[in-house]
């Protein structure tokens, strides 16, 4: 299992670059999953519902199941956020995993830049940014630097980076994919 990260700050266009890239990459042939990480407190459960009832009980765990879907909601209570790892470990094997989030873990990523959010560039600090997604036409703080910067309206070109540098494309001439 592949996994490929996009980074970037809030507003610059990361969820809606990975659902434009979901379609691209599923239409390739690949399985493909995500993961998304938040610094905010969430909850998908509501209040009422039984789920909600066992999780405020005291289970560490609740499976809910249907005929369309199924979730598994973990309560880490006072224990530290799980690893990406250990998180990675418990998903389902698929060719390939977008993360988007997780900045600070040493998997490889893309950055999703546009200059009219008005923060800085992360690529110009951050050796596990391989690649820049940006609807700027030229990056002057990547000059000298190892980085792809490649059209963020570009989704097959997108697509093309990730597959090309996880070694996809290689696994599916093998015929693994």
């Amino acid at each position: 299992m592949k996994i490929f990260g996009l980074v970037g700050w809030s507003g610059s266009g990361k969820t809606t670059l990975v659902a434009k890239l979901l379609p691209e990459l599923i239409g390739r042939g690949y399985t493909v999953s995500t993961m998304k990480h938040t610094h905010h407190n969430f909850d998908i459960d509501k209040k009422g519902k039984d789920t909600f009832e066992h999780r405020t009980a005291g289970a560490t765990e609740v499976l809910i199941t249907g005929t369309r879907r199924w979730a598994l909601l973990h309560e880490n209570r006072d224990t530290p956020e799980p690893p990406i790892e250990d998180l990675l470990d418990r998903m389902e094997d698929v060719d390939l995993v977008l993360i988007e989030g997780f900045k600070s873990h040493a998997h490889q990523k893309m950055e999703v830049f546009r200059p009219g959010v008005g923060k800085p560039l992360l690529a110009a600090d951050d050796p596990t940014i391989i690649a820049v997604a940006s609807d700027a036409g030229d990056l002057p703080e990547l000059a000298g630097k190892d980085v792809a910067l490649i059209d963020l309206d570009n989704v097959n070109a997108v697509a093309d980076f990730i597959v090309g540098h996880t070694g996809l494309e290689a696994e599916a001439q093998d015929g693994a994919a």
